[in-house]
């Protein structure tokens, strides 16, 4: 028996909810409306859905889990706040509602390099394309 067309759209519905919600959250984070992270089961309330329903659903319509799309929009957002010279890197860790180590070892993790690495790194290329802009 095929799988009705309807369960693939309320899928995708689902999915593209999520990712509104996440983005809405992570603004608020780094806005500081909101000081506490949200979990899988904190969106899935949000979407009236059982959480395993809704890791289930998101794995299903996208092909990552939702941690998947919470980890990549959250190394999007470090790397943006990285590039802010005039802001600490723990001032950085504590917006994003971790600890200072924790936070180098996540973005380690997820960009193979610790968050100073990331933003020397940034500022050396910056540098870089000056000198070749200007000769």
């Amino acid at each position: 028996m095929p799988i009705p067309q309807k369960f693939f759209a309320r899928q995708h519905e689902i999915a593209a909810d999520y990712l509104i919600e996440l983005d809405k959250h992570l603004d608020d984070i780094v806005s500081g409306r909101a000081t506490e992270m949200f979990e899988v089961r904190d969106f899935a309330e949000i979407l009236h859905v059982h959480p395993t329903h809704f890791s289930n659903t998101i794995k299903s319509a996208t092909g990552h889990s939702p941690c998947f799309f919470f980890e990549e929009r959250l190394m999007e957002i470090s790397k943006s706040m990285l590039k802010n010279v005039s802001m600490p890197i723990a001032e950085i860790a504590r917006t994003l509602t971790y600890d200072p180590s924790n936070f180098t070892k996540f973005f380690k993790h997820f960009s193979g390099q610790t968050p100073k690495q990331f933003r020397e790194d940034y500022f050396k290329s910056l540098a870089e394309k000056k000198e070749i802009v200007t000769i």
